[in-house]
């Protein structure tokens, strides 16, 4: 009896063999329960320590499971934070900007001049453009010169301002000096593509940043033509600095057509919905 207690010590049972991959298991769902969750809050909760906490993130993330973090993970559904940085949030709801992307490339036509804001979502528009022609780009979005195919454009201007490291992008006035010490010139586009963080019936577009809402604006209105992004993760959000009414927009580009009231509201500012279903 004695020489059998010894052996099954020595030998791990099936459900000890099985705890670490239940265990990322549980912790996967723990993250996607609560949106975003620290390294030290889940060693606390599993009991172990931060290393293996690491560990099983970035296993996680290779897998495509969460979202690897600076100190923590995300879940893939999670709604980003003010400072959350451009690269996580690019890779929140990515689908989902691809298919918007992919939709709102198809309005652009060759030799447009085309303003675009900082969003993440207007970065899969650009690497939609591949097929495009002699446009105009004009943007406060620092890494759109490094994402914008090659040929796809024959002049690209970067709206100057105060840059924002985690955002990777400018806020400042929507115009450019004409020489040192100039006046600024202002500028006009045929398209504004303008990346929202919010969007409801009664406050219309919004987003975190007070600077960026007021660029988005004035990005608005100078171009004849408004398209607005946003996922349907953004649907009845009001963030802190309001970009506009609804009407601001001529187009409304998103991976799921809206319902009930934001449908209704949409139709009647005369906006035109662009999505999968139609």
């Amino acid at each position: 009896m004695e020489d059998a207690s010894r052996a099954a010590r020595a030998r791990p049972d099936e459900d000890d063999r099985r705890l670490p991959a239940g265990r990322k298991a549980d912790l996967a769902a723990f993250v996607v329960e609560r949106g975003q969750v620290t390294v030290a809050a889940l060693a606390q909760h599993f009991g172990v320590s931060a290393d293996t906490v690491r560990r099983d993130l970035d296993q996680l993330d290779a897998d495509g499971v969460l979202i690897r973090t600076h100190g923590g993970a995300l879940a893939p559904q999670a709604l980003p934070r003010p400072d959350t940085t451009v690269d996580v949030r690019t890779r929140l709801r990515s689908d989902a900007k691809e298919i918007i992307g992919a939709l709102a490339a198809g309005l652009v036509q060759d030799g447009q001049v085309v303003m675009m804001n900082a969003g993440t979502t207007v970065l899969s528009v650009v690497r939609h453009l591949e097929h495009h022609h002699d446009l105009i780009l004009a943007t406060n979005n620092l890494r759109i010169p490094a994402e914008v195919p090659p040929g796809v454009f024959h002049e690209l201007y970067v709206f100057g301002g105060t840059v924002r490291l985690s955002a990777q992008d400018t806020t400042g006035p929507v115009s450019f000096p004409v020489a040192a010490g100039g006046e600024p010139m202002a500028v006009r586009a045929d398209l504004a593509f303008v990346a929202v963080g919010g969007v409801s019936a009664g406050n219309g577009w919004s987003t975190s940043h007070l600077a960026e809402a007021t660029m988005m604006r004035e990005m608005a209105e100078r171009a004849r033509s408004v398209v607005v992004l946003a996922d349907s993760s953004k649907f009845g959000r009001d963030l802190f600095a309001r970009v506009g009414d609804l009407a601001v927009a001529d187009v409304f580009v998103t991976d799921t057509a809206p319902t009930g009231d934001l449908a209704r509201a949409l139709a009647d500012a005369g906006v035109r919905v662009v999505s999968p279903s139609g």
